[in-house]
Formats: C-alpha cells, sequence, structure tokens
C-alpha cells in the first residue's frame, strides 16, 4: 500500500480520556447502589475498539501510544461510599438521634440506602449498636430498605429491635415477615426468621415470632418420596436441596425450640438424634454434620435430666410410656425406649443407674457389702436353695421370703445357679465313654434332664419375647444366640429320637461304629450337640458384663467381631480372585510322582493347586501361615533317556515361576496388609471401647438388668410349674376381657400375645407436665450460668457506655443550644 492510499483510510475516532472516563463511571457508582448486573454491565461494558489505535501499513491495528495511560480495573468492583455517605454512618454508628433526624431533614434527596463494600446500610450499623430510638428513626423514613436487618436483629438477639422490624414489614406488606431474604451475603435464602431465631436459640425472639405466626416445616428424611420431595428434586439442584435439610434440622434441634414445640422435650430429643442418625448414614457428603446435632440433642436430654434433684422426678420420667407401642410389665418405659433409640449418654447418666440399681437390689443391701468371694460361691449355695424356694413359692406366693426372692438380682443368682447346673450335666454327657456305645441314642439318665432344662429355657424365651416383642427381644444378638443353641440342642433331641426308633426298625444296635452310615443319626446327633455345648458355654461371656473390668472386654469383643465381618468380604474377593486364577493351573501334573536317581527319593505333586477345591483349601490355611511353601512347586514325573535305563528330568521353569509368584503376592495382599489392617481396625475399636468404658458398661449393663427384671422367679426348668402369680395373671386378663376394669385393659397381638395394659396413675400424668416445665427453667437457668462471663461484661460496659453518650447528648442539648 503506497502513501496516497494510506492516507486515503478512514481514520478511527479518538480514545477518549480513560482517567475521565473511569471518574465518571465512579461518580455513577457513588450516587447509587448497583446490582449485580449494573456492576457485570460496569466492568465489561468498554469495547476493544475503544483502544484500538489507526491502523498500520499491513492493514493491522496497533494500539495507541497513549495505552499507558489506561488505568488497570479491579475484577470484583464493590460500592463505595461518599464524604457524606460516610459522614452519614458516623453519625449512625454515635447514636446521636437528633442529629440524624436533622441531617435527614436537611438533606431530603439524600440516599438513605447506601452501603458499603460489604453490602452494609445505616441501618444495619443501627441494628449492631443496639440503638432503639436510631433504628426507629430510620424505619420511619419512606424510602428505608430493611433487607436482610432482621435476621441482624434476631442474630444479635435485639428483641425490641425485632419487634420494630417486624411491625415496619408487616405494615409494608402482608406476610413479608414470614419470608427469608435473597441475595444476603450473611444469609441464604431459605433461612426465615424463626429458623435464624431456632438455630441462634434465643427463646424470646422464638416466643415473639411464634406467637405472630411464624411456623417451621418438618425436615423430611432423605429417603422421602412424596410428592413435595419429589417436586423439589425436580426442580432444585441437590446442594440447596441439602442444605436446606440441614439448616432446617439445626433449627428444629434446639432445645430452645424444642421446648417451645413439645410437650415431652426428652421423647423430642430421642426422636430427632435417631433421625439425624439415619440422615447421616444416608448422606455421607455431611454426615459429620449430622453426627454432631445428634449428639448435641441427645445431650439436651442427658442435661435435662441432670437437672433432676430427687429419686421421685427421675421416676417420674422413666415411667413414661410415650413413645412406645407396647411398655409391658417394664418398670421404666422410657429407660427402655432410649434403649432402643441407642442413647447411651442417657441411659449411662448417674441419675438413672442410681435408680436402676435401687429396683436391682430391692432390700437386699448387704449384697454390696459382701466379699467378691462370697459373692462367687453364693450360686452354689443357691441352688441348694431352690428346691425350698419352688415350695415356697407354690405354696405361699405372697410370704416375704418369695418377695425377697423376687428381687433382680436374686432372680439372677437363681437362674445363674439352675445355669451351672446345667452346664455340669452337659459336660458329663459331652465326656461318656463311647468305645462301646451302641447304635443307639445315649442311655446316662441325664438325658431327661437335659431335655426338661433345654424345654424350660425355651419357654422362658417365648415369654421374653412375648413380654418385649420379637423386634426388641432379637435386637440384642445374645438371644440370637439363645435361639441358634436352643434349635441345636432341639435337633440333637429329634435325632435321638430317630436314632432310637431306627435300631428299633432295623435292630442294628450291635454294629460297630465303623461301619456306620457317615449321616447315621447318632453321628449327627453327636456334632449338634457338640456345637450346642460349646454355644452353652459360651454364654457365660453374657455374665461378664456385671463386671466393671470384664464387661468393656466382652463389648470390645463384639465389636471386634463385627470388624472381623466386615473385612470379610474384602478377604473374599481376593481369595476368590486367586482360586479361579490358580484352579486349574496345575492340573496336568496331579499325581505325577519324581525319583530322584542318586538317592532313590520320590517326590509327589502336591495338590494345592490342581483343582478349584483345593486351590480354595491351600490360600485359606495360608492365611494363617498354615500350607506349605512347596505348595507351589511343579512336580514332573522322570521321562525315559536316550538309552535304555536312563531317565531324564524335566521342569517348567516358567510355569513354576507364575505359581510361586501369585502364591506370594497372595501372601503379602492377606497376610502382611489385610491382616493387619484388620489389627489395627480391631485396635482402634478396643481404644474406642476403653476410652468411653463408663458410658458403654453402664449400657450393657443396663440391658442385662432389664432382661432379668422380666424373669420369672423361678428358672429353667422348675419355670414349667404353674405358680401362683401365673394363673393369677391369667385369671386377671380373663377377667378384664369378660368385664372392663377400671385402670386396665385386656390386649391380644400377635407379637405380644395376651397382656394387660395399664393407665398411668394420675400423679404420673399430671405431674409429668410440671416437672418439665422445672427442668427446661433449671435447664436454661444453668446454661446462662455457665455463659461466657467476659462476654457477657462486654455488652454490660457497651450498654453503660451508650447510655453515658446518650446522657451527655440530652445534656449538652438542653444547656447549649
Amino acid at each position: 500500500m503506497d502513501g496516497q492510499n494510506l492516507r486515503n483510510v478512514p481514520q478511527p475516532p479518538p480514545l477518549p480520556n480513560v482517567q475521565q472516563q473511569s471518574n465518571q463511571q465512579e461518580q455513577v457508582l457513588h450516587q447509587q447502589p448497583l446490582t449485580y448486573r449494573q456492576l457485570s454491565q460496569h466492568r465489561f461494558g468498554r469495547r476493544m475498539s475503544d483502544i484500538i489505535s489507526r491502523p498500520i501499513s499491513r492493514g493491522y491495528r496497533r494500539l495507541s501510544e497513549d495505552i499507558t495511560n489506561l488505568v488497570p480495573r479491579p475484577s470484583i468492583l464493590l460500592p463505595t461510599l461518599k464524604d457524606s455517605e460516610k459522614k452519614f454512618f458516623d453519625m449512625v454508628a454515635y447514636g446521636d438521634v437528633v442529629v440524624v433526624q436533622k441531617y435527614l431533614e436537611e438533606n431530603p434527596d439524600f440516599e438513605i440506602n447506601c452501603t458499603n463494600f460489604q453490602g452494609i446500610s445505616a441501618l444495619h450499623v443501627a441494628v449492631q449498636t443496639n440503638n432503639e430510638p436510631m433504628v426507629e428513626l430510620l424505619l420511619s423514613q419512606k424510602k428505608i430498605d430493611i433487607g436482610d436487618c432482621l435476621l441482624y436483629a434476631i442474630r444479635e438477639n435485639h428483641l425490641k429491635i425485632v419487634e420494630l422490624i417486624l411491625e415496619k414489614l408487616s405494615q409494608t406488606m402482608h406476610g413479608l415477615e414470614y419470608m427469608g431474604v435473597t441475595h444476603s451475603s450473611d444469609f441464604p435464602d431459605h433461612v426465615t426468621p424463626l429458623i435464624l431465631a431456632c438455630q441462634c436459640g434465643h427463646y424470646e425472639i422464638i416466643k415473639l415470632l411464634v406467637n405472630r405466626g411464624h411456623q417451621i416445616s418438618k425436615p423430611h428424611s432423605p429417603d422421602c418420596l412424596c410428592g413435595e420431595c419429589k417436586m423439589r428434586y425436580e426442580s432444585d439442584d441437590l446442594l440447596h436441596a441439602e442444605t436446606y435439610r440441614l439448616n432446617l434440622y439445626r433449627a428444629v434441634t434446639n432445645p430452645a425450640y424444642i421446648c417451645h414445640s413439645s410437650a415431652d422435650p426428652i421423647l423430642t430429643a430421642f426422636q430427632l438424634s435417631y433421625e439425624l442418625r439415619r440422615c447421616a448414614k444416608l448422606v455421607i457428603e455431611f454426615r459429620a454434620a449430622y453426627d454432631e446435632l445428634a449428639e448435641d440433642v441427645s445431650m439436651f436430654a442427658v442435661d435435662l435430666i441432670g437437672c433432676c434433684r430427687s429419686t421421685e422426678e427421675m421416676e417420674l420420667i422413666l415411667r413414661q410410656r410415650n413413645g412406645m407401642v407396647y411398655a409391658g410389665q417394664y418398670c421404666f418405659p422410657r429407660l427402655v425406649l432410649a434403649i432402643d433409640y441407642k442413647q447411651k449418654a442417657f441411659v449411662a447418666h448417674s441419675n438413672v443407674q442410681q435408680i436402676l440399681e435401687t429396683v436391682w437390689h430391692g432390700d437386699w443391701y448387704e449384697w454390696r457389702l459382701k466379699p467378691w468371694i462370697v459373692r462367687l460361691g453364693y450360686p452354689f449355695y443357691r441352688l441348694v436353695m431352690l428346691p425350698v424356694i419352688s415350695f415356697m413359692s407354690l405354696v405361699a406366693p405372697r410370704n416375704s421370703m418369695v418377695a425377697h426372692w423376687s428381687i433382680p438380682l436374686n432372680k439372677m443368682i437363681s437362674h445363674n445357679a439352675s445355669f451351672i447346673l446345667f452346664l455340669i450335666l452337659i459336660f458329663f454327657e459331652s465326656n461318656l465313654d463311647k468305645s462301646a456305645q451302641k447304635r443307639a441314642p445315649p442311655n446316662s439318665g441325664l438325658e431327661p434332664v437335659i431335655i426338661a432344662y433345654v424345654v424350660g429355657y425355651i419357654w422362658s424365651s417365648f415369654r421374653l419375647m412375648a413380654l418385649e416383642g420379637p423386634w426388641r427381644h432379637f435386637k440384642q444378638l445374645w438371644n440370637c444366640h439363645n435361639l441358634i443353641m436352643y434349635f441345636l440342642f432341639v435337633c440333637t433331641f429329634m435325632l435321638w429320637l430317630a436314632s432310637f426308633l431306627d435300631q428299633k426298625a432295623n435292630d442294628q444296635a450291635d454294629l460297630e461304629r465303623k461301619y456306620w452310615h457317615e449321616l447315621d443319626p447318632v453321628l449327627l446327633s453327636e456334632g449338634t450337640f457338640a456345637i450346642a455345648t460349646i454355644m452353652a458355654y459360651f454364654k457365660l461371656l453374657y455374665l461378664c458384663r456385671l463386671n466393671y473390668y470384664m464387661g468393656p472386654l466382652q463389648i470390645s469383643l463384639g465389636k471386634m467381631s463385627a470388624d472381623i465381618a466386615k473385612y470379610i468380604g474384602m478377604f473374599t474377593i481376593v481369595i476368590i480372585a486367586f482360586t479361579v486364577g490358580l484352579c486349574n493351573f496345575y492340573q496336568y501334573y496331579a499325581g505325577m510322582v519324581q525319583t530322584d536317581e542318586s538317592s532313590g527319593l520320590k517326590t509327589a505333586q502336591q495338590a494345592s493347586f490342581v483343582d478349584f477345591r483345593s486351590t480354595l483349601k491351600t490360600l485359606f490355611w495360608a492365611l494363617f501361615c498354615m500350607s506349605d511353601i512347596t505348595s507351589a512347586d511343579v512336580i514332573i514325573e522322570n521321562l525315559p533317556g536316550e538309552t535304555e535305563g536312563t531317565t531324564i528330568t524335566n521342569t517348567h521353569t516358567f510355569t513354576e515361576a507364575v505359581g510361586y509368584i501369585a502364591f506370594a503376592l497372595f501372601e503379602v495382599l492377606t497376610v502382611i496388609i489385610l491382616l493387619n489392617m484388620l489389627i489395627a481396625t480391631m485396635s482402634n475399636t478396643f481404644q474406642r471401647v476403653n476410652d468411653n468404658t463408663d458410658v458403654e458398661w453402664s449400657f450393657g449393663r443396663t440391658e442385662f438388668y432389664l432382661e432379668y427384671i422380666l424373669q420369672t422367679t423361678l428358672p429353667s426348668p422348675l419355670n414349667l410349674i404353674p405358680t401362683a402369680d401365673g394363673l393369677l395373671g391369667v385369671v386377671d386378663w380373663l377377667q378384664a376381657l369378660a368385664k372392663s376394669q377400671p385402670g386396665k385393659s385386656a390386649r391380644f397381638t400377635l407379637g405380644h400375645c395376651c397382656y394387660l395394659e395399664n393407665e398411668l396413675d394420675d400423679q404420673s400424668t399430671r405431674g409429668f407436665p410440671l416437672l418439665m416445665t422445672q427442668l427446661v427453667q433449671r435447664y436454661f437457668r444453668q446454661k446462662d450460668e455457665t455463659a461466657d462471663n467476659s462476654n457477657v461484661d462486654l455488652e454490660s460496659i457497651k450498654q453503660e457506655i451508650s447510655e453515658i453518650r446518650q446522657m451527655l447528648t440530652d445534656y449538652f442539648d438542653r444547656n447549649y443550644k
């Protein structure tokens, strides 16, 4: 392009003064608060054509030489205050209402809703300084924008200011006070005034809002599939939904809101804790938050019972039946409910344990003072007394001695004494000489007694299951253990009967054992009886719960068993993977024998990896380092040599190397890594139980106590004898069924069979609300006393300074105007 053509090119308009334009835009920012869209337009409104200069000879455009005058703009633009607005903020912060009012009258066009870079307005400043006259003045302005000032006042617990703002909102638009605030820098849009007040635990503000009609909807479970939840999942994002649910739970689990919304705060705390722990399992991402809330609401129930001052108050709480579908014959239904909800801290509280110990020992106070050697030997003395106890229970059921033997502690001693005798019987039955045993059931004379014992235990389990309900009864794993044990004993008795009938039909009693069929009834009965005996003796661990030192060990053993169950899946995957890969790897070499020509020694191929069963067996015992190190050797039988009488020894080195590498890798994965991980996990479990010994032991012992409280006075097999108490219970149920009686109702269900439902007395019904009122008052009083005194002193100092400043202002206004 020549010079003439270059001169004919139209020149672009001159660049504006960038500094001047920036100042003008800043003035626009100062005049009024900008929205996010306006800020975005201000940021990206300038085009690149504004900074492009004249073209060069090659047709390209280049930047102007004045580009150095460009001022870099920040990527985030926030509103700033002008000098007049800063002055207004200072006046509001100082708290002189007269000066602020005069300033607003002199400047009628002043933008009262101006905000600083944090989004704080003058009304925010007045709320934060708790200046009620200033707030009232600002709210009286026509153009005032309240924004999220109501939430600020609620968070700061300024009750009077909250009332002023609520009245202003109700005058502005009906229903506006019940809603959250959109685009707030501090509060999400779904946080309503009542939700925030509940989260902060401001009791008086909660009461004010509830009286004005504010409500909180109950949170739905994460797995809820109702129409409302489906609509929310379709229209709302997952993060917002989970955050909204978590904020609702933070509100409804606050003690201040629970005391406002529930007549039974302890029951509500149990239910909310259960819901939160369930939410923690369903929403893994917020598991820590849900667990923390569950722990806090559980401790609220613990703190409430900690405020009790007498045995009468504690018994009144523990005898409440609300929340239980079936209270049965439990003396403390609320305690059973706490166990169902896994409220370990509540159950282990010293007040609860003291009441439970009183019921457990009854009138036998001397038991605690007896030496431990006497306690260990007392069941053997009770074993001699069992016939006397049975006779007295049949002849004189209302005798004071029978009442003494009926306390839970004595019932436990009687049952354990009878159980010791049962263990002795099955010990002798298991150690019978089998060398001369015929093909018939054992005939030592102990069999009828053992059968009577097992039938008595089965009847006792059915009775407890009817009293507790199947779900609660089998929730304890020891009852599942008993069920399996009784089933094995019943199978043994059935096999004894089958062998007796088979011997009568075939007349092969003298047939030697080595000729018996592998599934002979006698052989099967011996196997089931052996396993049942192991389980019977294993139940002695259940008694360890009574001891302070052995109890935590027994609990740790149960939790470690759960850890092993978790790792079984990982072990199974690893074993199956190696078993499938190596199951037929050595199949061709099965049965081969190699002979050493020099020594004549013969080496046979091991059946370690020749088929699936052998491979699985080898790898399983390799977990315990019980497999032979030569399991991966490849043995090839001698091959004929080139001349007659000679042999050749061949080796498959690659195959053997693969076998050894796979076997070594299996050992590393399982023995070195997985087993050590399992040991570390079990150590962590033991340490966790040991760190919380008192709570874990008290909780386990309470379950033990409650079971024996429901047991009969007579142990097995004496419990098969009908007693007067049992017959009177049947008669009472029939009378209540035939004719309604005051305070009693005859009921029948499949889970609980026939039972009487007793109504609570008037003292329990009427006294409980009054007691809960007193406990809530004591709770909040203790909470205020344990608050940080430094914060209280600081607030009082601020209040005093504010009052002094107001007094000085009034003084100068009166004397120097």
